[in-house]
């Protein structure tokens, strides 16, 4: 329940922005920022009055926040123009995106199916053939949905006998996905839509008439970015059939915050249902007979008391990776004959290292682990037995890993700072693997080397970072260096090849990667570590980390940038806060600035597992303490800021970066810039057109260039 007073609002209608609200303009470094309305919001939240007085431009559609939005375009891209060194960084970045990429391949019905980009086109082209060797013709190419490349892929599932294919697309960057339906054969799309689908794949049932999906109910209009997400249900489509006649599997009337994930067995038999609650860890599983008529949905785990991710089946035997009474992880089954907790089985006991993913291919279990952030992978016989290690190409990230129980192969990716992805394919039963596809990119990646390094952060807890360079760097402390982490919801940041970071190294630059608490990189200790009332650890893990870098000589505190997206972006914010004079520069992206209404936006409830809420008043208090929007003080020298979101993100609305760019622009008392770059027909980031990607980039790139003071290399994009 909502624990606040109103006590003065002057905008009655959030559309308008008051005749006689104060207008701010500010002159910064050359800059003049555009005139941002004040408008007297206070709120009483817990007995403590809070000021809101950017809250208008929360109201995304109003002419005012358009307006607010032009004008704040005008004067980023008036400055990002005026830094010479710009094109020639757009010229390389554009050079070096221009190369073969492919996806993880993956057989049904007997043909392959992949993805490729030929370099610059905005969105990867879906392919079949019906061998490896065979020639791939185009199945679906997502940039003919839209002459500017903004309709993207966002899921496909193919019906057991390969027939049809279901794909989901979503327009600039949105969460919300149509589900249409593809003739694989002809390549042409059957009558079928499925609309107002978010968070949801889609399972097809063996006999291939029909899939299982999630879907919400029809926002109210003018509201579909903005409003929040609850009650999910579960629905079956027959293919050939209207929306409108989907029969309704599964709903919770009493639990708007419950959503469901329907996937069917490979034998066909039943429909395994996760049962999950925003972001937390802990999930419920429920199951529906397929091969019983009229069969009732039945509670096999009713209590969250722990994270259930379904990996395959053998008849009525369910496997389950779960960190019940297990930190790290491990395998159990679960027999529906005999589901009480008491009689499931131990399959793969826990180990040192954190497991990450398990699946069932060719009769066996091929799980991966991180061991300090750095993929491990073993092989497993189904009653638990080790067989052997998957030999990878080097430290880095290993994925993939999917296929059918029956299935003789599968496919995998392998990355790392200076490695760029590339596909291999296992054989499961001599352990063999080979290249599939291996990436040639314009980029001389031998000549960057990674190390790991461990530090200690402010209460003395051993953290790990990489770090990469160009090799035979100098450490004189004077070296240009971005630092990146993440820091929540049990998410991991294992290396990764990046042609951002590839850029900025030839450039001279420093790439450091944090892997703060709060992440998953440990198991669920880590995540615990940095979440609700330990937040603080993970902003003190990343101020440690800068001030590791500047003690052993790789930068200093002018040379120092610091970015992050989404979860991220709320990182960079709340350190900038707090230690403002230790960088030089910071890229907050999409980020979460408001802690104080972050749950009243499309999906942002489901983070209160990880944040804590805000109507409970001691979530309250630490929200409070270090919400970026809210923790901004007049007067402060601030480093130079450049505030990046998209017009259409419905993850994380921008109207948190809209307030929190306003506000800084009002309380910055230095000379360094402060502006917000906003994309238009863009979301979170999933599915951006490349052409955008690289601009972006760029952007990003030149304000690092122009306000750390580095100097490019001679012939440097030229």
């Amino acid at each position: 329940m909502l624990c606040a007073t109103l006590l003065l609002v002057c905008l009655p209608d959030r559309s308008a922005v008051p005749a006689d609200a104060p207008l701010l303009s500010i002159m910064t470094q050359g800059l003049e920022y555009p005139k941002t309305a004040k408008v007297d919001v206070v709120e009483t939240l817990h007995g403590i009055k809070v000021s809101d007085p950017y809250r208008w431009l929360e109201d995304l559609d109003s002419s005012e926040t358009k307006a607010w939005v032009d004008a704040q375009n005008k004067v980023t891209f008036a400055y990002l123009a005026g830094i010479p060194e710009r094109d020639r960084i757009k010229k390389r970045l554009t050079k070096a995106w221009d190369f073969e990429r492919f996806g993880l391949p993956f057989k049904e019905g007997g043909r392959y199916f992949f993805t490729k980009n030929d370099g610059l086109q905005n969105q990867s082209v879906l392919y079949v053939a019906d061998t490896l060797d065979a020639k791939p013709r185009v199945l679906l190419d997502p940039n003919k949905l839209s002459k500017d490349g903004t309709v993207a892929l966002t899921g496909t599932v193919v019906s057991r006998d390969g027939s049809y294919m279901a794909y989901g697309v979503a327009e600039a960057g949105s969460d919300w996905q149509e589900w249409r339906v593809r003739n694989v054969k002809t390549g042409k799309d059957v009558s079928d839509r499925i609309k107002w689908v978010k968070f949801s794949a889609a399972s097809w049932t063996k006999d291939g008439k029909g899939f299982f999906y999630s879907r919400y109910d029809e926002p109210k209009p003018g509201e579909a970015m903005e409003q929040a997400n609850y009650y999910q249900k579960l629905y079956y489509h027959r293919l050939g059939t209207a929306q409108s006649e989907d029969a309704l599997i599964y709903e919770r009337p009493d639990q708007k915050d419950w959503g469901f994930g329907g996937k069917v067995t490979e034998d066909g038999n039943l429909l395994v249902i996760t049962v999950w609650k925003g972001t937390e860890r802990e999930n419920r599983v429920f199951y529906k007979r397929l091969d019983t008529k009229n069969a009732e949905v039945v509670e096999l785990i009713p209590e969250p008391d722990a994270q259930y991710s379904f990996i395959g089946n053998d008849g009525d035997l369910l496997y389950f990776q779960t960190d019940k009474d297990a930190p790290l992880g491990k395998v159990i089954a679960v027999n529906l004959r005999h589901p009480e907790p008491k009689n499931r089985t131990l399959v793969i006991p826990e180990k040192k290292e954190a497991l990450q993913a398990v699946s069932l291919v060719g009769g066996r279990f091929i799980a991966r682990y991180l061991k300090d952030a750095r993929s491990l992978v073993r092989v497993f016989e189904t009653d638990g037995m080790f067989e052997r290690h998957i030999r990878l190409p080097g430290i880095g990230s290993a994925g993939g890993f999917g296929g059918k129980k029956d299935d003789s192969e599968t496919f995998y990716t392998f990355t790392s700072f200076n490695a760029p992805t590339a596909v291999y394919r296992y054989d499961v039963a001599t352990g063999k693997s080979s290249v599939f596809r291996k990436l040639e990119v314009d980029i001389e990646t031998s000549a960057f080397v990674t190390k790991q390094i461990f530090y200690r952060s402010k209460d003395g807890t051993r953290v790990p970072m990489f770090v990469t360079h160009k090799k035979g760097l100098k450490l004189d402390g004077s070296n240009p260096t971005v630092l990146t982490g993440y820091g929540g919801f049990n998410a991991a940041i294992t290396p990764y090849f990046s042609i951002t970071y590839s850029v900025w190294m030839e450039m001279g630059g420093v790439l450091a990667v944090a892997n703060l608490r709060g992440g998953g990189e440990y198991g669920t200790e880590w995540h615990d570590a940095g979440r609700l009332n330990n937040k603080q650890n993970v902003f003190d893990d990343f101020i440690a980390a800068a001030e590791w870098l500047i003690d052993n000589k790789y930068t200093n505190r002018s040379k120092l940038a610091i970015e992050g997206g989404s979860n991220g972006g709320l990182l960079v914010g709340a350190v900038l806060n707090q230690r403002p004079e230790l960088f030089g520069a910071a890229l907050p992206s999409v980020g979460v600035m408001d802690m104080l209404r972050f749950h009243k936006f499309t999906i942002g409830w489901a983070w209160v597992s990880d944040y804590g809420s805000p109507d409970d008043p001691d979530d309250f208090k630490v929200l409070f303490a270090y919400s970026p929007y809210h923790n901004l003080k007049p007067g402060t020298n601030y480093p130079a800021v450049m505030v990046t979101t998209g017009d259409h993100d419905d993850r994380v609305v921008p109207a948190h970066s809209f307030k929190y760019a306003a506000r800084l622009q009002e309380c910055q008392a230095g000379d360094a810039p402060v502006v917000i770059r906003i994309e238009t027909s863009a979301g979170h980031g999933a599915g951006k057109p490349t052409s955008k990607i690289i601009q972006e980039v760029a952007d990003k790139l030149a304000f690092l260039v122009k306000n750390l003071g580095v100097e490019l290399p001679k012939g440097f994009g030229r």
